[in-house]
């Protein structure tokens, strides 16, 4: 299954003790994980043509409802269906043709086919998609005397075709809508943080909402992601529980209902109250309403405690904890959601979010860094962003730094050790480059 650039030995970590009594290998890839069944170096050629009833295909029937239901850091969860070398869009027909259609849906379901590729030596992947789909086609009516529909919104049989330089790779999509929408959010505010970055972002901390994690403080909340996500982690609440896959519709999974209203049970009895305090808010009432809102529809209102509040001011709700900080730019900067002269700025003057560190973004981070030394010892500060040059900027010296993927922007998530008594400055001389300190994957 795919995820984020970095995420890899996360998601790897996080699927292990999920799919232990299960007895399949999960090997990390670049760009994602490989779960299966096989010998332990999961190297040995996979016998794609298995029975769907078969133990073997049971179990890992069960794996992706797992999947699909508990992880925070998958993308999608992908089946691998066929793969082999090609050359030509013939060959992906060939290849097509090698699974059983009939076993994955009917007739009057509908298809649609995705393609990626990386050096492939076709010209056109359009082309390369058709012929998947005749594949598909042309073996449910050899079959069933009829051939399927497309629906390029929201088809029944989702497949992924990735090809490299040498070899097709045809997956069915068990997810349907990518993983990060949870099935609770409506009010986005301005360029949301997805939640697998923020389940990523935690993950990355070892924050895992237990009671010696120590409280959790986003001081700059936006729409409530990372306080939401930290909130359903503290009360055991399955990330894949408010929402529906693709995989309930599809034939191989039908003789498993049962069992999947079972896990579905399982996932709403281990929920629990929280054992650790989630303390969030935003300097805009605005973004502050937004998250209380989200949070109430992510069923985890009660689990956090919403402060409208500047972060330049905002007092530590106890001794130590963890920030976790996705930093604002434009609006949200200023006290209380006003632009300059105190008063409302007008829509296009505000400056959006992506944009990183400018003269009045810097100052922000400067003044941050100095409330965080009267404020915020014993603290640990965990902030993501694209701008490399961000401890100096903030004049600290990181402890740590992380590489992971806002969507295609490659990012940073900055540790600094609140270390009581003074903070570990970045000396003068050492501002102009921030590069130094190792950088961790994932």
């Amino acid at each position: 299954m795919p995820c984020a650039m970095g995420v890899e030995p996360l998601l790897a970590e996080e699927l292990t003790p999920l799919l232990a009594s299960l007895n399949l290998l999960v090997i990390e890839e670049k760009g994602g994980v490989l779960v299966r069944s096989g010998q332990a170096d999961g190297r040995a050629p996979i016998d794609l043509a298995f029975d769907l009833s078969s133990p073997q295909a049971t179990t890992l029937i069960e794996a992706c409802a797992l999947i699909n239901l508990h992880s925070r850091l998958a993308q999608r969860v992908l089946w691998r269906v066929a793969f082999g070398p090609y050359q030509t869009e013939d060959q992906l027909y060939m290849l097509g043709r090698c699974v059983i259609w009939p076993e994955w849906m009917r007739v009057d379901q509908t298809l649609r086919v995705d393609v990626t590729a990386r050096h492939s030596p076709l010209k056109s992947l359009n082309f390369a998609a058709l012929r998947i789909k005749d594949a598909v086609c042309d073996s449910l009516r050899e079959e069933l005397g009829e051939r399927p529909d497309v629906d390029t919104r929201h088809p029944d049989l989702a497949l992924h075709l990735h090809l490299d330089g040498q070899a097709a790779h045809l997956y069915v999509d068990t997810s349907g809508e990518a993983l990060f929408k949870r099935g609770w959010r409506e009010d986005k505010g301005e360029a949301p943080l997805k939640e697998t970055l923020a389940a990523a972002m935690l993950a990355a901390a070892g924050w895992k909402g237990r009671p010696e994690d120590g409280t959790l403080l986003d001081p700059c909340c936006g729409s409530g992601t990372i306080a939401i996500e930290a909130a359903q982690i503290a009360c055991g609440i399955a990330s894949g529980l408010q929402r529906r896959f693709a995989f309930e519709k599809l034939l191989p999974f039908q003789p498993h209902q049962a069992r999947w209203q079972q896990l579905r049970q399982q996932a709403r009895a281990q929920q629990h109250p929280p054992r650790v305090r989630i303390v969030t808010g935003d300097v805009s009432f605005r973004m502050t309403d937004f998250a209380t809102r989200n949070a109430e529809r992510a069923g985890v209102l009660h689990a956090i405690e919403f402060k409208t509040a500047d972060a330049l001011q905002r007092p530590a709700p106890d001794e130590t904890g963890v920030m976790m900080f996705n930093p604002p730019y434009g609006e949200r900067i200023d006290p209380k959601g006003t632009g300059a002269g105190g008063r409302q700025a007008p829509q296009a003057e505000r400056a959006p979010r992506e944009d990183f560190i400018d003269r009045d973004a810097s100052d922000f981070f400067q003044r941050l860094s100095s409330h965080w030394k009267k404020q915020y010892s014993g603290w640990t500060a965990w902030v993501l962003s694209p701008d490399m040059k961000l401890p100096s900027a903030m004049r600290l010296k990181e402890s740590r730094r992380v590489v992971m993927f806002n969507g295609p922007i490659e990012c940073r998530l900055f540790r600094f050790d609140l270390v009581k008594g003074s903070l570990r400055e970045v000396p003068p001389a050492a501002r102009p480059d921030a590069s130094a300190g190792s950088e961790a994957q994932g």
